[in-house]
């Protein structure tokens, strides 16, 4: 029997232990840095959005680059020992940014700290890549059997959502109390706690590997197939699959749609709600209790009402809801809607995992991730951009009323978004077929000639997903 204070097993308890205090860590530089960039750094300046901007394009860019080639190292490697190489390199980049941010302000040019800010975070993104396959084929070890594994990914995500309520309100304290440069020391910490966590872990020794790769290839002898020629494998089946072909463009339209809270919502709390910056962490809190209740529910939801169906209520409703967030001139009015709004995006996310698994057999399932999330990552970062251009530049004088109705270049931006994202319930309704048609008959290579595992990988969590 295990003891009380025991999640699934002793080994399990002490990896989900380091990543929640990581998690958390993350949460709270993540905002910090954006607070950080938009009210100290850049603040009173026409180009502040451009900047916040920039934080989540270089993340979103070591999503786009590193990630579809990362997987395939990481199997060739020893897991553990790259979860805590990872944990030492991105511990070690935020205690240079620690080091480096004793400095007063006026140290350096406002360019030297925005580039010194996007470097840490790309490379911090980078060794992600890498951490977060290894930490799934870990957790393959530790826990075993369909039920546990069900219950560990939804503690995972749990988690991950408490984190974001524990860490942005920890933020802004930190920094408008403390300084910056203790906000990145707990965030060096956390890697720390979360090194010693994996450590540790005790590891069942190698054997035989089902898939073909790793310590039992080469023990044959049998040299790894050509990671271009692997990929290019998986670029060809998805293109063949027009169900495919239309989650992604639905995805695609809904993340291009939903991408501009990351940027502007910071400028939306202090001049269209009227709050104090001071209070921004509860934002991101706000959003974690709904991806929460939401995570809850989503399972409940698609059992009643199908993937299918799940998938185009749920944008069609957080279309609406980011259109009536826009409009929203009160604090406590604009917590709430951001609340409801996370729920059925959070649903959302539940509904796509089921289509993506019908649309693609076990072996492609890897690639097929591996296309589809930097795709979609790629459609957030263009989003960012664009909105923190149009806020910066070309709608930074935009105002008015209509019928009655107070418009400025921030609600703008947020109320088209909505629109888009309930264009891309529309198509959704429209272009996906019955799920039990979902899983097309596509003319398929032989595992053996294609270079793949048979096994299926765990990929990241698809769907449209604002941060």
């Amino acid at each position: 029997m295990n003891p009380r204070l025991t999640l699934i097993n002793r080994d399990y308890t002490r990896l989900w232990f380091g990543q929640a205090v990581s998690s958390v860590g993350d949460a709270v530089f993540s905002t910090t840095l954006v607070l950080w960039v938009a009210t100290v750094l850049a603040k009173d300046e026409t180009w502040a959005p451009m900047a916040v901007s920039g934080v989540l394009l270089a993340s979103s860019a070591a999503v786009l680059v590193i990630g579809p080639l990362a997987g395939v190292f990481v199997d060739r490697w020893d897991k553990r020992v790259t979860m805590l190489r990872t944990e030492v390199v991105r511990g070690g980049l935020v205690a240079v940014l620690t080091v480096v941010s004793f400095l007063p302000v006026g140290a350096l040019p406002a360019a030297a700290w925005l580039a010194l800010v996007y470097a840490t975070v790309l490379m911090l993104h980078a060794a992600g890549q890498f951490f977060s396959p290894a930490r799934f084929a870990i957790l393959a070890d530790l826990v075993t059997g369909d039920a546990d594994r069900a219950r560990a990914a939804g503690i995972g995500q749990a988690t991950g959502e408490t984190a974001w309520i524990i860490g942005p309100p920890l933020a802004a304290p930190l920094l408008f109390t403390a300084g910056l440069q203790w906000a990145m020391l707990f965030n060096a910490v956390s890697y720390a706690v979360s090194y010693i966590a994996i450590r540790s872990i005790r590891l069942r020794p190698p054997t035989a590997d089902p898939a073909g790769a790793g310590p039992a290839r080469k023990a044959s002898g049998k040299q790894p197939a050509s990671v271009w020629r692997e990929f290019g494998d998986g670029l060809r089946f998805f293109a063949r699959s027009r169900f495919l072909v239309a989650l992604l463009l639905l995805a695609v339209i809904g993340q291009f749609g939903i991408g501009a809270l990351s940027t502007l919502n910071v400028f939306f709390t202090t001049d269209n709600l009227h709050a104090s910056a001071h209070l921004y962490g509860y934002i991101g809190m706000a959003m974690g209790v709904g991806g929460i209740t939401g995570a809850l529910c989503g399972g409940r939801v698609v059992q009643w009402l199908g993937a299918r169906r799940s998938t185009w209520i749920s944008l069609l409703v957080s279309g609406v809801l980011l259109v009536a967030y826009s409009r929203q001139t009160g604090f406590v009015g604009g917590i709430a809607l951001l609340f409801v709004f996370t729920v059925p995006l959070t649903v959302l996310n539940t509904a796509m995992a089921p289509l993506l698994l019908a649309a693609a057999p076990a072996q492609y399932l890897g690639r097929v991730m591996a296309v589809f999330y930097p795709v979609t990552k790629l459609a957030s970062m263009l989003s960012a951009v664009l909105s923190g251009w149009l806020a910066g530049s070309v709608l930074r004088d935009v105002g008015g009323s209509v019928g009655g109705l107070r418009f400025g270049p921030i609600d703008t931006i947020f109320a088209v978004s909505g629109l888009i994202v309930v264009l891309s319930g529309v198509y959704a309704w429209f272009a996906l077929p019955a799920e039990e048609t979902a899983g097309e008959a596509v003319e398929e290579e032989p595992a053996e000639q294609a270079g793949v595992p048979t096994a299926p990988r765990p990929g990241p969590r698809p769907g449209p997903h604002p941060g």
